[in-house]
């Protein structure tokens, strides 16, 4: 008999070849190569007589201390510094160090650089965001000679290195869910693999916190009750986790603990979001400087949408006022969406709740496009029909062609060819948050 495996017609040839090869152990052989500090890698980089000889570096924000931090060496972790904090409060922590900017542009090259090499090496990958990559060798032991699940991480490094000049960590073991905790016991530049049969183990001494998925709600709604590490949610019989969590979310968070995880990695799986954020030089307070800004956000994430060949269902707007205080407000169109002429009245209206719920001024602003869904427009659109799209809801045809013809205008000659005339004179000094393809912060602290 053949073991079933996940297929995507877009897979690689290793994938089609790993369908037929027959199975010769039940467990699963999952890795998570994981980008040491990736932004700083890429910035040291792209710049080596700068960046590249500061052993103390944060990338994100800027030397006045303005922004946040988007990742930091690991010399910078050690006192203290991680992504998502403001990067004053980095520099006050680690004043010695070098705060630097990188591109999105060459980012994203060495992204798929990595993702590109790690194809040729393993018959499924899947991008968990732009620095980290799920691969199952599931089935490959005689094409791998009896290689250990270690062996090929070590294999899968060096190979990795060479193709874009990154550093990895990996972890593996018989499922997703343990083999992203072992990448974080590999960091850095290590490999660690939870041997079959040792999953429970391997978990028994972890913090709740430090489950993927666990959140702060979760952690201090259990935190009430006694219930700070897996060992004592372990303890509790399942009746009175059904009682506080409810059946499904006590059977979650039992697997979890006990190290289950049947989810597959699935080649070539789409992003689930499509994300920008701005950090201003100076705190914003008017509507029109925070429109203007708006506006700008909207016109970048619809243009990375078309550019992946997507829709959006759901639009976010987030706000980050002057004490720190972050809250986000939502919209779900009736159809999905692309452009930004009907993106940008909607995020306008979340904007003004927002702002009438509580004033105050803003030192970032984001928009974010969530629940995807596979573009489906008919290849001929006809660009001067008549009709307009109900107010801030709907798309019409037209819409979607002049987005498409902008596109086309943006990439013949650059992509300030063609901008709406509220964003033509740009204010200085903003940067901009990079994000990861699935939305998330690019890093975690680890």
């Amino acid at each position: 008999r053949r073991r079933p495996i996940a297929y995507s017609p877009r897979a690689s040839p290793l994938a089609r070849l790993a369908m037929s090869a027959p199975s010769h152990t039940a467990a699963r052989r999952i890795l998570l190569v994981d980008c040491d500090a990736f932004y700083v890698q890429v910035a040291r980089l792209e710049d080596p007589e700068g960046a590249g000889r500061a052993e103390y570096l944060i990338v994100g924000g800027s030397s006045s201390g303005r922004g946040v931090v988007t990742s930091a060496s690991y010399s910078c972790r050690e006192f203290g510094v991680h992504s998502a904090m403001p990067t004053g409060q980095a520099l006050r922590l680690c004043p010695q160090a070098m705060v630097a900017p990188v591109s999105r542009t060459a980012c994203s090259e060495r992204s798929r650089r990595v993702r590109d090499s790690l194809r040729t090496l393993a018959p499924l990958v899947q991008a968990a965001s732009i620095d980290e990559f799920y691969l199952d060798l599931t089935g490959m032991d005689r094409m791998l000679a009896g290689e250990s699940l270690v062996e090929s991480g070590r294999r899968i490094q060096a190979a990795v290195l060479a193709a874009s000049d990154i550093r990895v960590s990996i972890g593996g073991g018989t499922n997703r869910l343990v083999a992203k905790l072992a990448a974080g016991r590999a960091k850095p530049n290590g490999v660690f693999v939870v041997p079959p049969g040792g999953e429970a183990d391997f978990i028994a001494e972890l913090a709740l916190a430090d489950l993927p998925g666990v959140g702060p709600k979760l952690v201090a709604a259990l935190s009430e009750r006694g219930l700070r590490g897996v060992a004592d949610v372990r303890r509790v019989e399942r009746d009175w986790l059904e009682r506080w969590l409810g059946d499904g979310r006590a059977e979650w968070l039992l697997r979890r603990v006990w190290g289950r995880d049947d989810s597959p990695v699935v080649h070539g799986e789409r992003r689930k979001s499509v994300s920008s954020e701005r950090t201003f030089s100076r705190d914003l307070d008017t509507t029109e400087e925070l429109e203007r800004e708006l506006l700008r956000l909207s016109v970048s994430v619809t243009a990375s949408l078309r550019k992946e060949g997507l829709r959006a269902r759901t639009l976010s707007v987030k706000v980050r006022t002057s004490d720190f205080t972050t809250r986000q407000r939502a919209h779900t169109f009736g159809d999905p969406v692309e452009s930004d002429t009907v993106v940008f009245p909607v995020a306008r209206r979340l904007l003004a709740e927002l702002r009438a719920r509580r004033r105050g001024r803003v030192r970032l602003l984001g928009v974010g496009l969530s629940n995807l869904v596979a573009d489906d427009v008919p290849a001929q659109l006809a660009l001067f029909t008549e009709g307009v799209h109900a107010p801030g809801d709907s798309e019409t045809d037209r819409d979607r062609a002049l987005a498409r013809t902008v596109d086309v205008l943006r990439t013949r000659f650059g992509k300030d060819a063609v901008l709406p005339g509220r964003i033509v004179d740009p204010s200085p000094g903003r940067s901009e948050t990079l994000r990861s393809a699935d939305g998330r912060e690019p890093e975690s602290p680890s």
